[in-house]
């Protein structure tokens, strides 16, 4: 048996949409993509460091596996690349898609079926990076053991919440806190049972 982790970067008022580029995800008119970019530097050695140091395997939802597909095979000399790269990806999608990025499966089944026989199985920390849609999904099936937040002092109004919807009452314990030099706060918290 295996937990799932979230790993989400959020702005102060809860946007997930769009933290690394400009053009990352416009949907909806999203106009301030690349808000974190300011700040990656700092985050993510504390990423690399905290959340990705061990062996994990990823869950993507369709949108972010595009753009982590477009993007990090062609990376080199980057100990993030290196790890994305090397983790089995699981990917949940109603349409066909490329999986030419290693060591991707693609998961068309239900999602609560798709998940638990994910996290049932023996195998490293399941990790859901970005994907608003599935975080959202997960959380609402009560499938997600921890959240990875790191909170960024940026303010930008409209965008895709990571709580957005989410009427579950759910008790969390906080894990760890720590801010970074840069402003950038981290909270590891466990959901209850």
């Amino acid at each position: 048996m295996r937990d799932l982790a979230v790993l989400a970067f959020v702005t102060l008022d809860g946007v997930m949409q769009a933290p690394g580029s400009v053009d990352e995800d416009r949907s909806a008119g999203f106009a301030h993509g690349g808000w974190a970019t300011p700040y990656w530097d700092g985050v993510m050695d504390h990423v690399l460091r905290t959340a990705m140091a061990d062996p994990y395997d990823i869950v993507l939802g369709r949108r972010t596996y595009d753009l982590f597909a477009n993007h990090w095979p062609q990376v080199s000399g980057s100990k993030a690349a290196e790890r994305l790269n090397g983790s089995a990806k699981y990917v949940m999608t109603s349409s066909p898609i490329a999986t030419e990025w290693q060591h991707t499966q693609i998961l068309t089944g239900k999602l609560f079926d798709e998940i638990n026989a994910l996290k049932a199985q023996d195998g490293p920390l399941l990790q859901v990076h970005g994907s608003a849609m599935l975080v959202r999904s997960l959380m609402g099936h009560g499938l997600v053991d921890e959240l990875r937040l790191w909170t960024f002092p940026v303010l930008v109004g409209a965008g895709k919440r990571l709580f957005e919807g989410n009427s579950t009452h759910q008790p969390v314990h906080l894990l760890a806190a720590e801010t970074l030099d840069n402003g950038v706060s981290s909270h590891v918290y466990r959901l209850a049972a």
